[in-house]
């Protein structure tokens, strides 16, 4: 069993009581991971949360009342330190581009195997936001070029010009779903030069995390589909 001071709490939220109880039994098996709530549906899990210390929110999209995408914007909105993981049924899902820019750390399909959900919670948990890169990636493929109010050449975003040559080239590789290791290889600097770079876009942009600055990538034009 867990030791609840050592271990990542993980509030569950889900519709289904058979999906929570699933969940539930799988996270408390492991030594580093307890579940420290549960609730049905996004108003229920906002007003536990509010009085619930928790490290990670498993977030389930569509449910009744109020859904994952407005539950997780009212949990950024208070403050809460709780990263979401969301939780979807469907690979290119818009509710789940929806939660993303609404603050979620990344996303799951429900059919993920358990050693995967597993590590997602600890990776989200770890401040590794970006669950399954690859699948982040091809989600925004789908959906941001849909989105009303693209840059044009004649409007850039003016927090582009914050932004040193090397800051660029890096997030450009963020938003490829590449990683730490990979965006090294790739623009041949040091893992740490890497990471000082993650965190001075992040401090720059005003960004939260890694989802966040795939997604101004995105919107802002530094990469295209």
């Amino acid at each position: 069993m867990a030791d609840p001071l050592m271990a990542v709490r993980v509030f569950l939220v889900d519709d289904q009581a058979l999906v929570r109880s699933g969940f539930r039994m799988l996270i408390e098996a492991e030594d580093d991971l307890v579940v420290v709530g549960e609730a049905a549906n996004g108003q229920d899990a906002v007003q536990a949360l509010a009085r619930t210390a928790a490290d990670v929110v498993l977030m389930d999209i569509r449910m009744p009342v109020v859904d994952g995408v407005e539950a997780t914007q009212r949990l950024t909105a208070a403050g809460h330190p709780a990263r979401v993981l969301v939780l979807t049924t469907f690979d290119l899902d818009e509710y789940v581009f929806a939660a993303l820019k609404a603050g979620a750390s990344g996303f799951l399909l429900k059919d993920a195997r358990p050693a995967e959900l597993l590590s997602a919670i600890r990776d989200v948990a770890a401040g590794d936001a970006v669950v399954a890169p690859s699948a982040t990636r091809r989600l925004l493929a789908q959906v941001v070029p849909t989105l009303p109010g693209r840059p044009t050449e004649h409007a850039p975003d003016p927090r582009l010009a914050l932004l040193t040559a090397r800051e660029l080239d890096v997030l450009a590789e963020i938003a490829a779903g590449a990683s730490n290791s990979e965006i090294g290889a790739r623009l041949y600097l040091a893992e740490g030069t890497v990471k000082t770079h993650i965190g001075r876009l992040l401090a720059k942009l005003e960004i939260r995390d890694r989802v966040g600055l795939v997604l101004f990538a995105y919107e802002t034009g530094v990469v295209t589909v």
